[in-house]
């Protein structure tokens, strides 16, 4: 097995514990808030000129990819330019954002909404608190550096996050984002199941958790996108899923 393989089966094992974090521990006791909740307390509608989509009226669902870029990227991004289709995608810093630069400004170029997985994946819920401002600042210097626009969304790597971790982020200007569907994409790479299991999770206002550092993954994106299609989903950032209303900085939304 490469180097490469190594480390993305090395991510696959905390992804594994990701989702019996989630189902077992903290997470599910975690105040969360909902994208209809923030449309909601913004007004009922998004007001006349916000991008194209307002979601008071169609049903939306984001998509979202965590632990790039990687090798898949550029793959990527040519299937949401074909299909028109904005993510979001959550960064990680070192082996990605530092070895793949070219492909954070072509996110930010193309409409994407460009945040962070931290710069190493460290857990921040077992980190001391200047442990985590490292791990939350770096990636968003490198963001910004990169693209001109400093990062106003993270995801904790694992979904795991307390109240210290709300508190930096709040400091550092970071809303979390969880998800509320997941393919578990670091289990297989069968693209047919993929597709299967964001599929039959996805309800409006979802937000889908992939991967594109996964061989499965990507290959797996256009059917998910014409399938949601043909249900009738709009797919948007989460930044659209949220509008009119905003995240705010410590809060996790999901």
């Amino acid at each position: 097995m490469t180097k490469t393989g190594t480390r993305l089966r090395a991510i696959a094992a905390l992804a594994v514990a990701a989702s019996l974090t989630l189902a077992l521990s903290g997470c599910t006791k975690l105040e969360t808030t909902s994208p209809s909740s923030v449309r909601g307390a913004a007004g009922a509608q998004a007001p006349a000129g916000f991008g194209t989509v307002d979601c008071g009226r169609v049903k939306c669902i984001a998509l979202t990819f965590d632990a790039g870029p990687s090798e898949h990227s550029a793959r990527l991004l040519d299937i949401l330019k074909e299909k028109k289709v904005p993510a979001t995608f959550f960064l990680l810093g070192k082996r990605h954002i530092d070895t793949y630069p070219e492909l954070v400004r072509r996110m930010a170029d193309e409409g994407h909404e460009v945040a962070s997985h931290t710069w190493t994946h460290k857990i921040l819920t077992d980190a001391e608190p200047d442990e985590i401002r490292e791990e939350l600042e770096r990636p968003n210097k490198e963001i910004e550096r990169l693209t001109g626009q400093r990062p106003t969304l993270m995801r904790p790597p694992q979904g795991r996050t307390d109240d210290t971790v709300h508190e930096i982020s709040r400091e550092l200007g970071l809303a979390e984002v969880l998800w509320s569907v997941t393919a578990k994409d670091y289990q297989t790479n069968d693209s047919d199941l993929i597709t299967e299991r964001v599929l039959k999770q996805s309800s409006r206002d979802g937000i889908i958790l992939l991967h594109d550092i996964y061989d499965g993954t990507v290959p797996a994106v256009p059917g998910i996108i014409d399938a949601l299609k043909k249900r009738g989903y709009v797919l948007v950032t989460v930044p659209q899923l949220l509008a009119p209303g905003k995240a705010e900085p410590g809060k996790v939304y999901r």
